[in-house]
């Protein structure tokens, strides 16, 4: 009945309580949880608690939203902080009722809290000055909100924190039906006054930009912003650093017992364009950069829908488990693209991939993709193929100080020949390559992962 949309960023100490407390309520039969790759254990920590847990296309809160929109399969929504502990046990309830008893379209929480200094002195007083006929609403900045998928479509999700504000100016364009509803006293940190005047600038920028009667092309004018969100960097996981062993799979084939690409080509008719790309152009980067270009208009929701559609080999589950058991950090590395394989990464628990970056504007695919320097050959290459999956192997046991005959590679195409070969184990599954079979140190021909486990043991 209802979908509880979760967008995270390393998260993992909270996640998973957000996660237990929704799943309590009657109301809900979907729980998405997308992550903003995250590098701590948000997604183990989601996954372990039930949710189902997408990878957002692009960096920022705006676009997570706007990806589990997409994804979600309900028409009820609600959006809550990964963050905070102290929601109430009836804060489904609270949000929806409205919704229920179709008194609104969209529903604005208030809450009594610590502080709220940039809702004070910057949101509240521009709306008055700039949009004068906009409603007085208590908290308009809150995140946790609820609607209608049908105008939370209609919607823009500005990044940064703009996107909250922006939605609620939307919606009041949209003419929806908006209550505020009380959802009691919600803990939550305390933001420095770094992140207080980035919030102020965002914030401005998304209430000046929606305001009638304000042109776009003035807002550099009034204040100087930044709409890009900044860069982080995490440190690796130390558990991943502690761990020798690295098992690899192929994706295509392997992991799922047909192509993405082929299937996609089937389901949205561009199979001879695909034959035509394939069978015309040797160039490993021009033949990526072309079939990415078949994908363009495509939403990332429509993506996983293909993807999803798609059989997973028998026992993945169980031989993942067993890996992860005897120490192996385990992965994807795949021709295809990063927004699938980091897909079956949280719905399996992978602990990385690495993949072609499907680029995507406002979780639209762009037709552009980029080849991640990873599988281009330098100085510590072992082949002279200038991209070649064996690269990212050697980088990634490089990166977390595991020997390469401490490695796994399952796989089952020509483009992994390589990495095979070198591996210390290498397992040649449900080939239809004589040379696959014949530089393999194991060869299995039937569709079941449960043959690997005593390989492993």
């Amino acid at each position: 009945m209802i979908t509880v949309i979760i967008p995270a960023l390393n998260e993992e100490t909270t996640v998973g309580k957000v996660v237990a407390l929704v799943k309590k309520s009657p109301l809900v039969t979907e729980v998405l949880v997308v992550d903003d790759k995250s590098m701590d254990n948000t997604v183990d920590e989601a996954r372990k608690e039930g949710a189902t847990v997408i990878t957002s296309t692009k960096l920022g809160k705006g676009t997570s939203m706007k990806d589990g929109i997409l994804v979600a399969k309900n028409e009820l929504i609600v959006f809550l902080d990964a963050d905070i502990i102290t929601y109430s046990d009836n804060i489904i309830e609270e949000l929806t009722l409205p919704l229920l008893n179709d008194q609104a379209d969209f529903v604005k929480s208030y809450f009594t809290r610590q502080a709220g200094r940039v809702t004070e002195l910057v949101a509240k007083p521009l709306l008055s000055i700039l949009y004068p006929s906009f409603p007085n609403f208590q908290q308009p900045l809150s995140g946790m909100i609820a609607g209608r998928k049908s105008f939370f479509s209609k919607c823009e999700f500005e990044e940064g924190y703009g996107v909250d504000i922006g939605i609620l100016i939307d919606m009041h364009n949209l003419k929806a039906r908006i209550a505020e509803v009380s959802i009691g006293n919600i803990e939550n940190r305390m933001q420095s006054l770094e992140q207080l005047g980035k919030m102020s600038r965002e914030v401005a920028r998304t209430i000046m930009k929606k305001s009638k009667g304000v042109e776009v092309q003035n807002l550099e004018t009034f204040e100087n912003i930044q709409v890009i969100r900044e860069q982080m960097e995490f440190a690796i996981r130390e558990g991943l650093m502690s761990l020798k062993k690295v098992a690899i799979f192929d994706m295509d084939n392997t992991i799922l017992r047909a192509s993405f690409i082929n299937t996609a080509a089937a389901k949205y008719d561009f199979r001879k364009d695909l034959v035509d790309i394939v069978t015309n152009n040797n160039n490993p980067f021009i033949r990526t950069k072309m079939i990415a270009r078949l994908l363009k208009g495509k939403t990332i929701g429509e993506l996983l829908e293909v993807a999803d559609s798609i059989a997973v080999t028998a026992n993945l589950e169980k031989l993942l488990a067993e890996l992860k058991l005897q120490g192996y950090i385990t992965g994807i590395i795949s021709d295809s693209y990063d927004c699938i394989t980091n897909h079956m990464k949280n719905k399996f628990g992978f602990d990385f991939t690495i993949s072609n970056e499907l680029e995507f504007s406002k979780s639209v695919a762009t037709g552009e993709v980029k080849i991640p320097s990873l599988f281009l050959q330098d100085d510590k290459s072992q082949c002279k193929h200038e991209y070649c999956k064996l690269n990212a192997l050697i980088n990634i046991c490089d990166k977390y100080g595991v020997d390469l005959k401490n490695t796994l590679v399952v796989g089952d195409g020509e483009n992994d020949i390589c990495i095979i070969r070198k591996a210390g184990i290498g397992v040649s599954f449900c080939s239809t390559h004589s040379y696959v079979d014949s530089v393999a140190d194991y060869v299995i021909k039937e569709a079941d992962f449960n043959l690997l486990v005593p390989i492993i043991n």
